[in-house]
């Protein structure tokens, strides 16, 4: 059996923790729209302010900051930063055949671990708490990424 097909039940766990990571990604680069036509404003380059169907009254202060938009933008920003990297540790960890429970556990804590940062971040938490989940994240991202390196050193 091949470990990169959905017969594979630690591939399967990987596909759907994958595919919860990347919509999620996707959904920040949405806010960040959606506060940007809500706010009209938290423009970032300069032909965003021309009058469109989109944006009737355009004005240069449409560049300026938008603390509403740039949050949403952080958050894209950060998924981007965290989300390839679990992407390819995931591969990694599915090549390394771990078992069904601890795929699991990894591989969807990670998934919660960033909906829990998500949330925090929308609702303005204190920076320990955000740190917090991204730390919970990040070293389960690490652990599969250990697991695979070990699995291939046994392995070579």
């Amino acid at each position: 059996m091949s470990s990169f097909t959905l017969d594979n039940p630690v591939f399967r766990i990987y596909a759907i923790a994958a595919s919860l990571a990347i919509l999620k990604m996707l959904g920040h680069g949405f806010l960040t729209v959606y506060r940007m036509i809500k706010s009209s404003g938290g423009f970032l380059n300069p032909e965003d302010t021309r009058k469109t169907i989109s944006n009737p009254t355009p004005s240069p202060e449409q560049l300026a900051p938008n603390d509403y938009v740039e949050r949403a933008r952080r958050m894209h920003r950060n998924e981007g930063e965290n989300t390839p990297l679990f992407l390819g540790a995931g591969l990694l960890f599915v090549a390394a055949s771990p078992s069904i429970p601890l795929a699991a556990t990894l591989m969807f804590g990670y998934v919660a671990a960033r909906v829990a940062h998500t949330y925090a971040y929308v609702t303005k938490r204190d920076h320990e708490v955000r740190a917090a989940f991204f730390t919970i994240g990040a070293l389960l991202t690490i652990a599969m990424t250990v697991y695979a390196l070990a699995a291939a050193i046994v392995v070579g």
